[in-house]
């Protein structure tokens, strides 16, 4: 979903600052709520995990340009479910910052732009979650429709931001908005796969299920 550089640029950047400002101050309130249930050593390591997995997910698994932005498989729905909501935040950020400061330097400009499209949907399924998964139930038991809900919600919001930012940076001309629908119809294919990917980290962390507590994933995918 990287967003071409050019799409958002000047001052309409000033936008694209304040709305990762807010990402990152909700990160910082997510990452306390963590700590409540975590050990420092956990989240750190969490964290790190989330940024490693994120840049394979970014350069190393297929990815292609489509319309406005580039469809990659983020599987940002796994990182939530197996880490937790704050390390995955932290994650993606981390990862997106690692792969443009080193793998892909004219992505940079538009970090703030990108960071953002990644962020706020981990926040609206972090929300999802809390309503439509039962206080008792451990995300290793969630159903293939509960994984399913999760990625729409995530994918959809990916999409919804993009074109947001499509919109933002160039209106409503009828060629900006042939790419963004042809970038939204591609995209959305993600949702095909995504929940799949998802039931196979569950179904591998319920296999490996530890005696004890680990520091390697969420207290939520063992524990309701």
């Amino acid at each position: 979903m990287h967003i071409e550089p050019g799409i958002v640029d000047g001052a309409k950047m000033v936008l694209a600052y304040g709305t990762a400002a807010a990402a990152a101050a909700y990160t910082v309130k997510l990452a306390l709520d963590d700590l409540k249930h975590h050990h420092a050593g956990s989240f750190a390591l969490r964290s790190v995990i989330g940024a490693a997995t994120t840049f394979v997910f970014f350069e190393i698994l297929p990815h292609f340009p489509v319309g406005i932005s580039e469809v990659h498989f983020i599987l940002g729905t796994t990182l939530f479910l197996i880490l937790g909501a704050a390390p995955a935040a932290l994650g993606l950020a981390l990862g997106l910052l690692v792969q443009g400061m080193f793998f892909a330097p004219t992505d940079l400009p538009m970090y703030f732009v990108n960071v953002t499209t990644l962020l706020m949907p981990l926040f609206v399924i972090d929300t999802l979650a809390r309503r439509v998964i039962p206080a008792d139930t451990a995300y290793v038991d969630l159903k293939y429709t509960d994984v399913l809900k999760l990625s729409l919600a995530y994918q959809g919001g990916v999409v919804a931001w993009v074109a947001f930012w499509a919109i933002y940076g160039h209106g409503f001309g009828a060629e900006n908005m042939a790419s963004i629908v042809s970038f939204g119809a591609a995209y959305m294919l993600v949702v095909l796969i995504e929940p799949v990917a998802d039931l196979a980290a569950l179904a591998l962390a319920k296999a490996l299920r530890p005696s004890g507590q680990t520091a390697l994933v969420t207290r939520r995918l063992y524990a309701a």
